[in-house]
């Protein structure tokens, strides 16, 4: 059985390793002029890390991660606002995206990966399978299912970046007014940061300045990086179906979503282990892929609503009492509510 791959980012990749390791042969297209992935840290949820294990690569993702445990939330003053106890919460592998990229590169052999092969419609393609991994814009989705919505503004925008440090810092989690950041550090001691805050789309905004007030070390690691990328957040409205005859929507291009619980790239990583453990079924792939996703969609949009989205003074005071008097145990069950998911049974 022969599989094609559309899109060469970590959702592909992950894609293309799984469908190998049952015995499917597949070729990866990836439209720009190299292999590679952009962008600054990636938390490797439990979730994430299990599939990761099934495809036989988690070994050398904990070898160049680093794994932590969250610290906790604090508020954009300092004030704690839960700590995260040890005692039964799985690690997060904090590691940078093109790291993990790198892992599952060079988990596939060159002669099946093509760049500068763009793919502008499903009829140009002779496989059993083809994989839809190209992402939110995705040209394929818009082909599959030209009556569902595009992407749309989820009303916020977000800065990334990676400071040299050298910082010793948890993993971190700050929530202000209209505005949340996050910290993820790396073995290195480079620090991964990301501050979003909710605006117009395309508004001209500087970072530095939206966030000069936040707690430390917050500003500074804004001002110490160089290379900082800006993005609007935009989601994908829930689809009717993944599927559509021989493709499988992936990833982003199925189910993009807010960024509030950090399971975007993990969610990728979920789909390709179960399109591999389902072996090509596209009729189970799409139930238990959009039951799990979607749910998880919800629940980003939902932590939005619940951090970023909170702007009033007497909203801010309300939902920071409500985190500080959440018991440790309560807050662990809250955090890893997404990430208890397991490997789907290979068909006998």
């Amino acid at each position: 059985m022969k599989a094609i791959v559309v899109g060469g980012g970590i959702g592909g990749l992950a894609a293309a390793v799984s469908l190998r390791r049952v015995g499917w042969e597949v070729v990866v297209h990836e439209r720009a002029a190299a292999f590679g992935e952009i962008g600054a840290g990636v938390g490797v949820m439990p979730n994430a890390l299990r599939a990761l294990e099934w495809m036989g690569v988690a070994d050398e993702v904990r070898r160049l991660g680093t794994p932590r445990v969250s610290g906790g939330v604090r508020a954009s003053d300092g004030r704690w606002l839960t700590h995260l106890p040890d005692v039964g919460q799985e690690k997060v592998v904090a590691m940078h995206r093109a790291d993990l990229h790198g892992v599952l590169l060079r988990a596939l052999p060159s002669e099946i990966l093509f760049n500068n092969a763009e793919v502008t419609s499903v009829e140009e393609l002779d496989a059993d399978l083809v994989v839809a991994a190209d992402g939110i814009n995705s040209r394929l989705r818009a082909e599959l299912l030209p009556d569902a919505p595009g992407p749309v503004y989820a009303g916020a925008t977000a800065w990334r970046g990676v400071a040299p440090g050298p910082f010793d810092l948890p993993i971190t989690q700050t929530l202000g007014p209209g505005g949340e950041a996050g910290i993820l550090p790396l073995g290195d001691g480079r620090v991964c940061w990301y501050v979003a805050t909710v605006a117009p789309a395309g508004a001209d905004l500087d970072p530095a300045e939206v966030f000069a007030d936040w707690h430390d070390p917050l500003p500074e690691l804004v001002r110490s990086t160089t290379d900082v990328l800006r993005h609007d957040i935009y989601e994908l409205p829930l689809l009717p179906t993944f599927v559509s005859g021989r493709v499988a929507l992936l990833g982003d291009a199925a189910h993009a979503m807010t960024p509030y619980l950090g399971q975007g790239a993990c969610m990728a990583l979920e789909d390709a282990v179960t399109l591999a453990a389902v072996d090509g079924d596209l009729a189970r792939y799409d139930a238990v892929r959009r039951t799990r996703t979607q749910a998880v969609w919800k629940g980003s949009r939902m932590a939005g609503k619940f951090g970023i989205g909170v702007r009033s003074p007497i909203a801010l005071a309300l939902r920071n009492f409500v985190l500080r008097a959440l018991p440790g145990p309560v807050a662990v069950r809250g955090m890893t509510r997404f990430s208890s998911w397991q490997v789907p049974a290979m068909p006998r």
